[in-house]
């Protein structure tokens, strides 16, 4: 229907997540019948990012640097270290501002059914890193799916093994939610995770 350049361009839109043809197609028309010079911005800040973002040779989050800036921050504590999957947990847990720690960046979670063993997300890395610093606490935000959970189990007993203590963020209801609009995993893992008051 469209020449071939433009097919093109809705198809590479379509490989961003939530991206359907439908979504793809409008996104297209709109940067190239009403905003070329956003489209040629687009295109040179993303040929940009594609070309010099790398990852930080410590924590393996997202960075133009060697040493991305919180590694690098002398001011931050090297005494605990977070454990998440993607580099957006990293930037959901600094958005929250109540972290002043560092961190490591698994780019996955364990999926024997999947083929994905420790060494395929970097938990011999992170390994490394608990027996060559001096890290103290061993946190492990890793998503509370079954997945997310096997993979905290087992880097628990990895830790534990180093002589590293080893905490997990609390998952359940959240702050202002109601009981009876939250599912039932949720709440049960709630009530497994809760503490004296």
């Amino acid at each position: 229907m469209f020449s071939p350049l433009i097919d093109d361009l809705i198809n590479a839109l379509r490989c961003l997540p939530g991206v359907g043809p439908k979504s793809a197609q409008r996104m297209a028309l709109h940067l190239l019948e009403r905003d070329k010079p956003a489209a040629a911005k687009l295109a040179a800040r993303l040929g940009e990012a594609v070309e010099k973002v790398g990852r930080c040779q410590k924590c393996r989050t997202l960075t133009e640097q060697t040493i991305c800036n919180t590694c690098a921050n002398p001011k931050r504590s090297s005494k605990q270290l977070c454990v998440v999957e993607t580099p957006a947990d990293v930037l959901a847990i600094e958005q929250a501002g109540n972290y002043d720690g560092k961190y490591f960046v698994l780019l996955g979670h364990l999926s024997p059914i999947d083929g994905i063993g420790p060494e395929d997300i970097g938990i011999d890395l992170l390994l490394e890193r608990l027996q060559s610093e001096a890290v103290e606490e061993l946190i492990l935000a890793t998503n509370p799916t079954v997945e997310g959970e096997a993979t905290a189990h087992y880097l628990a007993a990895q830790a534990k093994g180093l002589n590293v203590s080893v905490s997990r963020i609390a998952h359940g209801v959240p702050l202002g939610g109601e009981l009876e609009y939250i599912d039932g995993g949720t709440l049960a893992h709630a009530f497994n995770s809760r503490r004296s008051v």
